[in-house]
């Protein structure tokens, strides 16, 4: 017995189209015996006209009750060629449900009515008997594989929405983790480096505090190294993003961090390992040490991907920044149509989301025309 997906419910249009399968189904059945019926059995006529009208209503409730309305629409199908739609109808909608015991059950009833009609109607060629066993055999089997086929593709592509729903579950998982690791991680740099520089503004606050005997240009001195302590620990903070450390022993890394400046030397590597790379900056003055550092890392994430998912592309680097406009990022490869067969995360965009926020700045990426765009943009002091 397999799993029963719920079949979606119908509109008016799925109730017109259905019903007008079934007349034309009933035509098929009552027009081999409307004639002989209507000239030498008038009675035969009128009680397959109202057997099959009833079965028209009957079939209306066979999502309610699929067993029940299979069977007696399938018997009334033996006295009643009109009613031949509905049954069939009602059959496929049972056998769509994939339970094989009601199938086999419908399946003997459906064949029994065929046979029982073609020998109580009259018929203008009676066929031999084999023959009409043969026909409703192939159609009973018909009707109940076109039900099963139903079932079985409704059951997919329930599968499909399923796996698809879970795997954009997985996924935002996975970046919720990446974001998480990046939190904690920024976490325990804040702590390493200013809790030592925190911990000397409130000594000397404290020692401001308690001395009664320190004159205004004393006093101005122990505020001025308050402030001083206090920039530098602002500009630590603003370092953190960069400030890495080994997972295993905890040891600041001896490498020094990227700037700015390090970008053309990025970019030379990459030229030199047979990548085809187009640095153009326009930049007044000095950019800082956080917004520098984090324009190294986009740049750095984005040669990667472009390493990855369009190896040989051409890459385009335009940077452009001011102190009173910040630094702009436009970053822009054409589509590969191989991969490098790398393989990676799927998260690099997230980090590197993450760290432009956190620099207070933002980062967009995505499909351009033929091409994939990174645009980006960080303040020039945070």
């Amino acid at each position: 017995m397999s799993v029963e997906y719920p079949a979606r419910p119908l509109t008016r249009r799925s109730h017109i189209w259905r019903y007008a399968l079934c007349l034309v189904i009933s035509a098929i059945g009552w027009g081999s015996v409307f004639d002989n019926q209507w000239d030498h059995h008038r009675g035969l006529w009128w009680l397959d006209l109202a057997v099959g009208s009833l079965a028209y209503v009957a079939v209306f409730y066979r999502r309610r009750n699929p067993l029940a309305t299979a069977l007696l629409l399938n018997a009334a199908a033996a006295v009643s060629g009109f009613a031949a739609g509905p049954a069939v109808l009602a059959a496929v909608s049972l056998a769509s449900r994939r339970v094989y015991r009601e199938i086999v059950l419908v399946g003997l009833v459906s064949f029994s009515a065929g046979i029982t009609f073609t020998k109580i109607e009259p018929q203008q060629h009676q066929d031999t008997w084999w023959l009409d066993i043969v026909v409703n055999l192939v159609a009973t089997v018909a009707i109940l594989g076109w039900g099963l086929y139903i079932g079985s593709r409704r059951e997919l592509v329930a599968r499909l929405h399923a796996e698809v729903a879970q795997a954009a579950a997985e996924q935002e998982l996975r970046a919720d983790q990446a974001r998480g690791a990046e939190r904690s991680r920024i976490a325990r740099e804040m702590h390493d480096v200013l809790a030592h520089r925190i911990s000397q503004i409130s000594m000397r606050a404290n020692a401001v505090m308690f001395r009664e005997d320190l004159s205004a240009e004393q006093l101005r001195e122990q505020v001025g190294v308050i402030q001083a302590n206090a920039n530098e620990a602002l500009a630590d903070l603003r370092s953190v993003l960069g400030v890495l450390r080994d997972p295993a022993s905890g040891a600041p890394l001896d490498r020094p961090q990227p700037t700015f400046g390090d970008l053309a030397s990025l970019v030379a590597d990459e030229i030199a390992a047979g990548a085809s790379v187009t640095l153009t900056t326009d930049v007044e003055g000095d950019v800082p040490e956080l917004a520098g550092r984090t324009a190294y890392r986009i740049v750095q994430e984005a040669l990667t991907n472009s390493r990855k998912h369009a190896p040989g592309a051409a890459v385009t680097v335009a940077m452009t920044g001011a102190p009173r406009d910040g630094l702009t990022l436009l970053i822009r490869n054409p589509l590969g149509f191989a991969s490098s067969g790398t393989p990676g995360s799927g998260l690099g965009l997230v980090g590197l989301r993450e760290r432009a926020e956190l620099a207070g700045g933002r980062l967009d990426a995505g499909r351009e025309m033929s091409s994939w765009v990174i645009r980006g943009w960080i303040p020039w002091e945070k």
